[in-house]
């Protein structure tokens, strides 16, 4: 039975980011990929999780973004360093406005998922975020333990009626 390949929606997303960040504002980027690299995104093989964005000489790359070789049948397809620098693609008004943004304190610009767009193109979700402190972070896991509990007691209450 062969996979299903993606072509259109999520392939991978960084689920850690919006805890650890407040975002500022988000952004949809191209992404410089070989054939093999699309193939294995279209199986799903991507992660983002440990994945940041990083403005190198006038330009932004991703970096640490894990992408699996592309391995069924070698169908020509060189291997890569599965880690490489990706380069990411944007209009020059809105990458002279992210480097401007990440030069100031604090700022930095991170992934949030990688996806297939209606015409099957490879796409990066970023964000201009803001690291939260300590006491903001306790008080998101204070938030969700409580809509957990809110839920269960729903839950509860609901079954007995």
């Amino acid at each position: 039975m062969k996979k299903s390949m993606i072509t259109t929606g999520q392939v991978a997303t960084n689920r850690k980011a919006s805890f650890h960040y407040t975002f500022l504002e988000t952004l949809v980027a191209g992404i410089m990929l070989t054939g093999g690299e699309v193939k294995s995104l279209r199986s799903g093989h991507a992660s983002i999780g440990e994945s940041y964005v990083s403005p190198e000489q006038g330009e932004l790359f991703l970096i640490n973004a894990h992408i699996d070789d592309y391995l069924a049948g070698k169908g020509g397809f060189v291997e890569q360093d599965t880690n490489r620098p990706r380069k990411l693609l944007l209009r020059q008004k809105e990458l002279s406005h992210l480097i401007k943004e990440v030069a100031q304190k604090g700022r930095t610009i991170v992934p949030l998922e990688i996806f297939f767009n209606e015409r099957g193109i490879a796409k990066v979700k970023i964000a201009l975020a803001q690291g939260k402190t300590f006491s903001d972070k306790r008080e998101a896991i204070k938030k969700r333990d409580w809509q957990r509990d809110k839920a269960r007691i729903m839950a509860h209450y609901n079954s007995k009626n």
